[in-house]
């Protein structure tokens, strides 16, 4: 890398180590990357001013200052000084960060002092996409405050040859936003709101509580969740980022204890779970009861599992009048998929973390110690899981849940 100018007639470089401790020095400073620029601009110029000669040529320091004024300017203007800036710091978006980190040579670069090969591996993959989801929203804010926006370009009047020939540019009045142009330009422009609302609030991760903390700095919050449902692996650590996005404010802490949802039949069978799951938490009461009671079928070694969950589901569908929800651990969904195709469109098979916040007339539960064991969540998971019934649950068991005589899994046994 080397920097090349010409200026006061003369040529002067700079180097890639003069370059690198540049770098460190803008580096040094603790605005974002994109606001450093600026920065970087002045200590560009200071370097080349230094090797200039020029900086001890005037003991008068008006004369000196006027030098370097124009030494600046005319560096500062030259296209191979322009475009040597734009390419060793250039202003960043964060879908170009989010893109480079997905290359994994460039972030191995990057993050080799914090992540080894193989975590560089895993992470680099996990962000290659051709299209953005909902998912990428707060990582993309995230990256959006670590750079700083870039300064906006400045809106150009549309030239018109006319104006230099009549003179109508002076006297031709700069058009007024209309009321619509304006409420758009500064919905583009909001980044904080009076009030905040947040539903199922068990689920934000940290980088998500951040991002929401950002708009809500002054407002007054809304915050709706049941820690007993949260799929987050590490509930502490995004209760920090909860507490840090709503401040000092005071609080005032609402439970609700009644279940709408399920019969007593089915919410007795959840609160099994949630006591393992959340010690000591108490289980919501149920308002009401059908005496069905939920059914449990073992699936004997080596048996039919595919043909078991099918012939069950189908038992459900002739006994409600709406939908049936088959839930299985997640690495079964697309399996699952196949063993219902051709039941019709009022069965629907989820994996475990796709059930929250649906409900069903009557759902299957396949393999409890699946869903309890596919990641630290679990358990919070499996409660999840049993109870999106409004009225029947099955639960279908293999091996691995150690069932009863009468089929009832340990996870679920008293």
């Amino acid at each position: 890398t080397l920097l090349r100018v010409v200026a006061f007639g003369r040529r002067i470089e700079l180097e890639a180590d003069e370059l690198r401790r540049i770098r460190h020095n803008v580096l040094g400073g603790s605005a974002p990357v994109n606001l450093l620029r600026p920065r970087a601009r002045k200590l560009l110029l200071d370097a080349l001013y230094s090797k200039s000669g020029s900086a001890g040529r005037h003991s008068d320091p008006e004369l000196a200052a006027e030098l370097r004024s124009s030494f600046d300017e005319d560096v500062s203007t030259e296209d191979s000084f322009l475009a040597f800036l734009d390419a060793w710091w250039p202003e960043l978006t964060p879908r170009q960060v989010l893109d480079a980190m997905a290359d994994e040579k460039r972030l191995g670069r990057w993050a080799r002092r914090i992540l080894n090969p193989g975590e560089v591996r895993r992470l680099a993959r996990s962000l290659r996409r051709e299209a953005l989801s909902v998912h990428d929203v707060a990582l993309l804010d995230e990256l959006h405050t670590l750079l700083g926006a870039p300064a906006r370009p400045r809106r150009k009047r549309e030239y018109d040859p006319l104006d230099q020939l009549t003179g109508l540019e002076e006297l031709m009045p700069v058009r007024e936003e209309t009321q619509r142009e304006r409420a758009e330009r500064l919905a583009a422009e909001r980044t904080e709101y009076a009030h905040v609302i947040v539903d199922e609030a068990q689920d934000l991760t940290p980088m998500q509580w951040r991002m929401v903390g950002r708009r809500g700095r002054h407002a007054t919050w809304t915050v709706v969740g049941d820690p007993a449902q949260s799929s987050w692996s590490t509930p502490d650590e995004a209760a920090e980022a909860r507490d840090e996005a709503l401040g000092s404010r005071p609080r005032r802490r609402f439970e609700l204890t009644v279940n709408y949802r399920n019969p007593a039949e089915i919410a007795e069978l959840a609160a099994k779970v949630l006591a393992l799951a959340m010690p000591g938490k108490e289980s919501p009461r149920a308002v009401r009861s059908t005496g069905v009671e939920p059914r449990f079928v073992a699936v004997p070694d080596k048996a039919d599992l595919a043909g078991i969950v099918r012939s069950e589901a189908q038992r459900l569908l002739d006994q409600v009048d709406g939908t049936v929800g088959v839930v299985v651990a997640m690495n079964r969904r697309e399996q699952a998929a196949r063993w219902l195709a051709d039941l019709g469109d009022r069965v629907v098979a989820l994996g475990s973390l796709e059930a929250k916040g649906l409900e069903y007339d009557a759902t299957v539960v396949v393999s409890p110690a699946e869903i309890a064991d596919e990641s630290p969540a679990g358990l919070r998971v499996l409660y999840v899981a049993l109870t999106r019934a409004t009225q029947q649950l099955t639960v279908v068991s293999g091996a691995r849940d150690v069932p009863d005589a009468d089929g009832v899994p340990d996870l679920l046994r008293d």
